[in-house]
């Protein structure tokens, strides 16, 4: 998740650049068809029932869905919502929220799970001016962070050996009512990655097969448990990360190109991004043909601009959520970028969310997203593009 370190310009340009996010009319934000619902399911859009900001501008509000609501938010405000962070537990969250009213936060292994079970998250959330996104890791098999709460269910892997889509979809809505019931209401998952690597490599069984139409098949399957239980399901890791030589959260992964990719990797996505109500996440992946040497997908305008359009792999246009992965815990990025850069760069790239594992640099980085906005390498559209995907996920708009 790169250019090189931002143009920061001076602080004036950076509060003028940052107030004209609420200016800004938005003229290419629309309703598409990821707002409708699963036929049978609740609403699959939607997964939900201090610091002193530049204030928006008294005029009019801009143009399009969410005007009215962008108009009333402040640029800070705006560029929080982008945010997810992992907290320590109740108290890190209650604080973070508070300081800086961010969009989401992220349930680790190492977070006191009381923040879950004892009612604080949804607390939190219901008192937030927005209704936080709150995220966990929980596919099952090795990435199960809510086991210690009785929370599991077989790896892909095994689920695709052991069980119809249909069986997949009963476990998967059970997982998401569970979730939902502690205050989950985002699941990064299902891993929708096409791989043969062995069991306990870093793809390995969190895939589900090394057949597209297996993954395609069991990922649609889980994804719509989740949407079933109301918690939104977030395919990963795009553009795909089960043939690549390495693993991004010790160092730099190379893919097959970009060619190859279109006749494995990509495949479920083609059809899978057409599902109403569902998200995204870009891995750290260097892709030959399609982001160059240096910059990984998670942080590159092409691989991202890809996702949203599906040129170039023959895939659907895609108005869902788009998160990055992990941006500090991954040496992929964390080796090359601090947070303070990494940030601005996936966001600029095309990300709505960036995702990352501490609340300490929260302040500094909406610092730097200010700076990038006044520097142009954040444009103000895109901002209030990503907020309004964000809002409609949340619930919070309808159109």
């Amino acid at each position: 998740m790169a250019f090189s370190s931002l143009n920061l310009g001076t602080r004036r340009r950076a509060a003028l650049g940052a107030a004209s996010i609420g200016v800004v009319a938005m003229t290419v934000v629309g309703c598409s068809t990821s707002d409708t619902t699963v036929a049978g399911t609740p609403s699959s859009t939607s997964v939900y029932t201090s610091h002193s900001s530049l204030p928006s501008s008294a005029l009019p509000a801009p143009a399009g869905c969410g005007g009215p609501m962008l108009a009333k938010m402040t640029a800070r405000e705006k560029l929080a919502q982008m945010l997810v962070v992992g907290v320590t537990g109740a108290d890190d969250a209650s604080a973070i929220v508070a300081k800086e009213k961010i969009g989401g936060v992220f349930i680790g292994s190492w977070t006191d799970m009381s923040i879950l079970t004892s009612g604080a998250m949804s607390r939190i959330s219901k008192k937030s001016k927005t209704p936080l996104m709150v995220t966990v890791d929980q596919e099952g098999g090795r990435v199960a962070r809510l086991k210690k709460l009785g929370i599991d269910s077989p790896s892909a892997r095994v689920l695709a050996k052991t069980k119809t889509p249909a069986q997949t979809r009963v476990l998967a809505k059970s997982i998401g009512t569970q979730i939902r019931k502690l205050g989950i209401t985002v699941d990064f998952a299902p891993d929708v990655d096409v791989s043969n690597e062995s069991d306990d490599e870093v793809i390995g069984d969190r895939s589900f097969s090394n057949d597209p139409d297996v993954v395609e098949q069991y990922g649609r399957a889980f994804a719509r448990g989740l949407l079933d239980a109301g918690v939104l399901p977030v395919f990963k890791h795009f553009p795909g990360h089960g043939h690549g030589s390495g693993d991004s959260h010790t160092g730099t992964v190379r893919t097959p190109p970009l060619a190859q990719l279109k006749t494995t990797d990509l495949v479920p996505y083609r059809t899978l991004l057409t599902m109403p109500g569902v998200a995204a996440m870009v891995g750290h992946l260097i892709v030959p043909g399609l982001t160059g040497s240096e910059l990984p997908a998670s942080v590159n305008p092409r691989a991202i601009g890809m996702l949203r359009t599906g040129k170039g792999y023959g895939g659907p246009a895609f108005d869902g959520v788009v998160f990055s992965d992990d941006l500090s815990g991954m040496a992929a990025i964390s080796a090359k970028y601090p947070i303070d850069q990494a940030v601005p760069m996936a966001l600029a790239a095309g990300s709505d969310i960036a995702l990352w594992l501490s609340t300490d640099k929260v302040t500094t980085v909406l610092n730097a997203l200010e700076r990038a906005v006044a520097s142009h390498k954040l444009p103000v559209a895109r901002v209030n593009q990503s907020v309004v995907r964000i809002l409609r996920a949340k619930g919070v708009l309808k159109c």
